[in-house]
């Protein structure tokens, strides 16, 4: 009688940057045992164990993924390693979602490309599609192990391609089209948080606040908005945010310069991510001045009064186009309590600390080109 063969059993090592992508590795680290087993096969046997650091850069700029790999896999037993960032990572001109060196064991994911949503699902599919990959190595297979119609339809419809690798990946996954650099841009955003922007900017909100209040109280001010109409009144809005935006970022300096045809690309990229990001951080501002003001123009305006000095009886569409108003015109009043703000404050309200690492290597760069000139 011929004895059972015991199931090969693996050990895959996530490593991961501070922040974010420690925050998803842990949410997904405890399903993908059961989920590598299911999609990979019985044969084998899969333990997944996490660690979290800050991923070193290289002179490039780059993770070292090889010199991790060979680092970390012999310091823990991992028989595979991923590593997962929050740096934005191309290949070229291209975008790309991950990369793998199936001789060194070890595959990368660029947190950026996964978007803005959903970014468990992405995950989690993302790793078990590299791990596949390096076991399909390990095993000796020329093919990987056969999907099913789902994931399969998956990648068809993906903004995703597989490129043959550059330096020390053997192939990338790589962002295409519109929709792959759309993908790309929100997750960029996202990694900003630009909800932190408000907290950050106290000079600007006082500034936007004492304004709008002064609106509020002026009878001018009522009867202007009372006089202007929807559309006009949502263009003044969006004037104001993108004013208020436009001038943090010049104000404090946070356009990317390029200085290459490649460099070129990314900087489109870069000071996209930054003006949305902005623009999205002074909306949430605007969002909540807004209710501030509307319930400051509730308890300060009495209802008769108002409605005397429009000439005819304020109703709630009164009370929403004043307060609409007086919160735009408050924050272009804040775009100019901005120059209170501290610069460097304003960069790390600003970016993720990724994006703080490239830059300030950028401007370490620059000095150095200065200098040798």
């Amino acid at each position: 009688m011929t004895a059972q063969r015991a199931p090969e059993a693996l050990v895959v090592g996530l490593l991961t940057d501070d922040g974010l992508p420690g925050q998803l590795a842990r949410r997904i680290a405890d399903g993908l045992p059961g989920r590598l087993a299911r999609d990979l096969g019985e044969e084998k046997t899969w333990r997944v164990e996490h660690e979290t650091q800050s991923l070193p850069l290289n002179d490039e700029g780059e993770i070292p993924m090889l010199a991790l790999a060979e680092e970390r896999r012999a310091e823990h037993g991992w028989d595979l390693l991923v590593l997962i960032t929050d740096l934005p990572r191309r290949s070229g001109t291209a975008p790309i979602a991950s990369d793998y060196n199936v001789d060194h064991g070890v595959a990368m994911v660029s947190l950026p490309a996964l978007g803005a949503l959903r970014l468990r699902g992405r995950a989690s599919r993302l790793v078990i599609h590299l791990v596949r990959h390096l076991v399909a190595h390990r095993s000796a297979k020329e093919a990987d192990p056969p999907q099913g119609l789902l994931d399969r339809l998956r990648e068809l419809v993906a903004p995703t391609r597989h490129i043959h690798g550059r330096g020390s990946a053997d192939e990338h996954l790589a962002l295409v089209g519109v929709r792959g650099r759309v993908r790309l841009l929100a997750g960029m955003i996202r990694d900003n948080r630009p909800w932190r922007l408000v907290p950050n900017l106290a000079g600007a909100t006082a500034a936007a606040a004492a304004t709008a209040a002064y609106g509020i109280i002026t009878t001018s001010f009522w009867k202007l908005a009372e006089a202007l109409p929807t559309l006009r009144l949502a263009g003044i809005t969006l004037l104001a945010i993108a004013l208020m935006a436009g001038w943090l970022m010049v104000h404090n300096h946070l356009w990317d310069s390029p200085s290459g045809h490649l460099d070129r690309r990314k900087a489109v990229l870069y000071n996209a991510s930054t003006a949305l990001t902005l623009s999205i951080g002074v909306a949430c501002m605007y969002a909540i001045l807004f209710v501030l003001a509307l319930l400051a123009s509730i308890v300060l305006i009495e209802g008769t009064y108002f409605g005397q000095t429009l000439g005819h009886p304020a109703g709630p569409a009164s009370y929403l186009k004043l307060v609409w108003l007086a919160t735009s015109v408050g924050i272009v009043a804040g775009a100019m309590g901005s120059n209170l703000e501290d610069e460097e404050r304003v960069r790390r309200a600003t970016y993720s600390r990724r994006e703080q690492e490239r830059q300030q290597r950028n401007r370490e760069h620059a000095d150095e080109a200065d200098d040798a000139d």
